[in-house]
């Protein structure tokens, strides 16, 4: 049987969905596989915004295409805020009834100076804790206020608990950086299947 080619894992995954968003702001779609290589495509119309969801791919090993057409002549707001929303939708989609997933995971990641923790729960909840004091308000043309607006879009639609916390860091830069490479490393441990607890659903209300 042939396969997506979008599919590249060699593990036969069905952990993937495609989600489209069609608004009077932005137009949106995105393909995500959790079982991936850490391939994708980022079309956003932001490029810090690309970069940082480069990190997603790259340290998550999640396979992501995004394709967004947004009112940036405005701001960049109404974009980083639905890709956010798209890609939580995308990811619930993705994972399922989670039978069989860590459900939770974690990540300290330095670069440099800067040093950011980033904790999560596949609760079924959604709740951002959010402790970032940015050394200054723009990364380039990116708001730094915007990085907030993503997860806070990211945890509304995928159902999660998100604590993020910059330890410590001097270039925004950077502290931005680990933050999105944090929660990368804590969704790829949230969302590996757990040998032991296999077709499980890890709560002990057997539904998230």
């Amino acid at each position: 049987m042939a396969l997506d080619p979008f599919i590249r894992s060699p593990i036969l995954s069905m952990r993937h969905a495609e989600v489209s968003r069609d608004t009077l702001e932005t137009k949106i779609s995105v393909r995500i596989n959790l079982d991936g290589t850490g391939q994708g495509t980022l079309e956003t119309g932001v490029p810090f915004l690309d970069h940082m969801l480069d990190q997603i791919v790259r340290h998550g090993l999640i396979d992501l295409d995004v394709h967004c057409q947004g009112d940036t002549h405005i701001d960049d707001h109404h974009t980083v805020e639905d890709v956010g929303i798209t890609i939580g939708q995308a990811f619930a989609k993705a994972l399922g009834d989670k039978k069989g997933v860590r459900r939770y995971g974690h990540a300290y990641v330095p670069l440099d100076e800067a040093l950011s923790r980033v904790v999560v729960d596949f609760s079924g909840r959604p709740g951002l804790h959010y402790f970032v004091e940015y050394t200054r308000a723009r990364i380039g043309n990116f708001d730094v206020d915007l990085a907030r607006e993503f997860f806070q879009g990211f945890v509304n639609h995928a159902g999660v608990t998100l604590h993020i916390d910059n330890l410590r860091g001097d270039n925004a830069h950077h502290q931005c950086e680990t933050i999105f490479k944090a929660f990368a490393r804590a969704l790829r441990m949230a969302a590996e299947r757990d040998e032991r607890a296999a077709g499980v659903i890890p709560s002990t209300k057997g539904a998230l």
